[in-house]
């Protein structure tokens, strides 16, 4: 792919329903991945499995979402165990750290104190949010920031969440896997759609939460849900 890829290129890809990868974090190649099963979490059918809610709801990190968004792709892209090679190059990381600075790409993260110990980062068009890889360095820290995820874009009006492959992990969550041709259909769909990755929770960090039609104590000033408001909203939808 040419050097002067840049984010309106990366966006065009993504409504093609294709995305880039590298074939190793020392790569500084990038390729166009178009696969021909596609992994997606229904919205309508996210299932959280019934010892992580109460993990949920007893809030064990704080949640933020877009206070950190380089950091989590750094530590998406970090090996270790079970995860002896990355696919986030370089490239990848200017590439996206852009689209966030653009206000396409999202990150929900998960604190211990001020230790960032989870989170995971993606990419939202439309009614589309395109998950792009996750990290966890404290026992639920990912599937919570999963479930927060989910929660937030039910209550922005999205209608697909991408999550590119069958991934076992995922599974839990209701993981469906789709034909290329019958994915492209849903995601035609989806653009048709104006979602807001904020309504319904709040601003960003620091800002004053705006659901007025959330539940009391659904969302934080923050602009996060609390525990409980993630797990409501989802079971409502589900």
């Amino acid at each position: 792919m040419s050097s002067r890829f840049g984010t309106l290129d990366l966006l065009a890809c993504y409504r093609r329903g294709v995305f880039p990868m590298a074939d190793s974090r020392d790569d500084p190649n990038l390729f166009l991945v178009d696969p021909d099963m596609r992994g997606i979490l229904p919205l309508d059918a996210f299932h959280i499995p019934r010892r992580l809610k109460r993990t949920v709801i007893q809030e064990p990190y704080r949640v933020t979402a877009d206070t950190a968004f380089t950091r989590v792709m750094e530590f998406c892209a970090e090996e270790g165990a079970g995860r002896e090679s990355t696919w986030i190059n370089s490239a990848i990381l200017n590439l996206y750290s852009a689209l966030h600075r653009e206000g396409h790409a999202h990150s929900i993260e998960c604190w211990d104190g001020d230790q960032l110990v989870g989170g995971l980062y993606g990419v939202a068009i439309g009614g589309a949010f395109f998950g792009e890889s996750m990290f966890s360095r404290a026992t639920d820290a990912s599937k919570i920031a999963l479930v927060h995820l989910a929660a937030r874009l039910i209550a922005g009006g999205y209608t697909l969440l991408d999550a590119q492959f069958h991934n076992p992990h995922l599974e839990q969550f209701g993981l469906i896997e789709i034909p290329r041709a019958d994915f492209k259909a849903r995601l035609r769909d989806a653009l048709t759609v104006t979602a807001d990755f904020y309504s319904g929770v709040g601003s960003v960090s620091g800002g004053t939460s705006s659901s007025s039609g959330s539940s009391a104590g659904a969302t934080t000033g923050a602009g996060s849900f609390t525990g409980a408001g993630a797990v409501q909203r989802i079971t409502q939808m589900s």
